[in-house]
């Protein structure tokens, strides 16, 4: 039987709410909205890791990040372990990669540069995790880059300058592969946007021009209109970021169809976090000062999650909790293979059509901003942390107190945490348990969680 092709394509710091099968109501993703008409929509998708380089470190490995020492950002994917394009090529896939790699830079702190600076220069082939053929990428594209300028870098290691919208010219690249493509082997492509996360040294969301008066009288997120947070300034740029990365995913589809892939093509689009624009985490060392993501919050955990093609088809909505940890092994399921225990997760295909496990839970590690360990179920999301420790420097702790508790049946947008409520303890006891079987799962070893009685 043949093949078929693969791309997942995924944005970065994108909510699922922005996005029409999330109940966006502004014309945001009519592309994608179709997409999961064709496909399946999972309804509650969670990131395992809401920090860009863990999230994708789990992308390429099936690894959680404490396993392989890329827990935080500055941390370069190990040259040791076999990767998704590895077992990909192993399965006769031509790989190719473009967009945001964000694994080949090492860095002390963010005040200290990277060191050698793969973040604003060519990766070596050694640093690429396995990805041998088509490569248009930028380690830190945020630091090769602008909204409307930049550079990124090809398999020979040149230099290509860009200008024009960095949504647009990203995807140019992958329309480029797609020219190129010569059908002797199935291919698996990625792309890496970076839309609609903020740009760093601006501080600022950089939508397409007219972004703020387009979307001007958008509706904000319940969380976000009633937590503040800078997202009344920045959300109309930031939808404006969104609508791009879904028109330019309509010019992928189109290239498809033109070239005759689509029918053996399957489609995965997610992201690999979401955004809480200083909302949450205004007690923590970064004061809030450019956090958008580092907590445990569903703001952040929160993600799309569209997969078509081949035996995701139909229209169907899985809405059983997911982790997008399962990506890799799931996208190896595609591609014939079965890595077993060698990653972590599960295959995606096996919840379309079954009952909902409504006790099941996802699990994620917050770094940076705190060290710390959450689980969220249909009903529950039940955060601890290790108020001694970096979440910086350490990647893990014997010991963890409670920090949230949210009743989500009653309490949706996680507005009111009972941790300190005394008729919440007995639940609290049982998700602690709960909590503790995931950590040590994970493989960090013994631990205990403080409640607070």
């Amino acid at each position: 039987m043949e093949k078929p092709n693969i791309i997942f394509m995924f944005s970065d710091q994108q909510r699922a709410d922005t996005m029409g099968c999330y109940g966006q109501e502004l014309d945001i993703s009519p592309n994608l909205d179709r997409l999961a008409d064709e496909g399946v929509l999972f309804r509650d998708a969670f990131t395992a890791q809401p920090v860009c380089g863990p999230c994708r470190a789990i992308f390429q490995s099936g690894k959680y990040p404490t396993e392989i020492g890329c827990y935080r950002n500055g941390q370069s994917l190990p040259r040791d372990i076999k990767t998704l394009a590895n077992y990909m090529e192993e399965a006769g896939y031509e790989n190719a990669y473009v967009g945001k790699w964000h694994l080949a830079s090492d860095r002390a702190s963010y005040s200290v540069p990277a060191n050698p600076d793969y973040e604003t220069h060519a990766i070596p082939k050694e640093r690429r995790g396995g990805y041998n053929g088509f490569w248009r990428v930028s380690d830190v594209l945020e630091a090769t880059s602008h909204g409307y300028d930049g550079y990124v870098f090809d398999e020979n290691m040149n230099r290509i300058d860009f200008k024009g919208y960095r949504v647009d010219r990203i995807n140019d690249f992958a329309l480029e592969f797609l020219d190129k493509y010569d059908g002797k082997k199935p291919f698996f492509l990625t792309v890496s946007h970076i839309e609609p996360h903020h740009q760093n040294d601006r501080a600022d969301y950089e939508g397409p021009d007219g972004s703020k008066e387009r979307f001007k009288d958008c509706k904000l997120p319940k969380d976000l209109e009633v937590l503040g947070g800078d997202a009344k300034q920045m959300y109309p740029d930031y939808l404006g970021c969104c609508k791009s990365l879904d028109d330019n995913f309509g010019k992928l589809v189109d290239k498809l169809k033109e070239k005759g892939l689509y029918d053996n093509t399957i489609i995965i689009y997610s992201s690999d976090h979401g955004s809480h624009f200083k909302t949450r985490n205004r007690e923590t060392y970064l004061k809030g000062s450019d956090d958008y993501k580092r907590t445990c919050h569903s703001s952040a955990l929160k993600v799309p999650l569209i997969i078509a093609g081949g035996a995701f088809k139909g229209g169907k909505v899985v809405r059983e909790v997911v982790s997008t940890c399962s990506l890799p092994k799931t996208i190896l399921a595609m591609a014939g293979v079965d890595v077993g225990d060698n990653m972590i997760g599960e295959n995606l295909e096996t919840l379309i059509d079954k009952p909902i496990d409504e006790d099941k839970f996802v699990y994620a590690q917050i770094s940076e901003s705190r060290l710390g360990r959450c689980i969220r179920s249909k009903d529950y999301l039940y955060s601890a942390f290790a108020p001694e420790s970096n979440g910086w420097d350490e990647d893990r702790s014997d010991v963890y107190e409670e920090e949230f508790f949210y009743d989500l049946r009653k309490d949706p947008y996680e507005l009111n945490n009972l941790v300190n409520d005394k008729s919440t303890l007995e639940i609290r006891k049982k998700l602690a348990k709960k909590l503790i079987e995931k950590i040590e799962a994970a493989g960090e070893g013994k631990v205990e969680i403080i409640i607070k009685e």
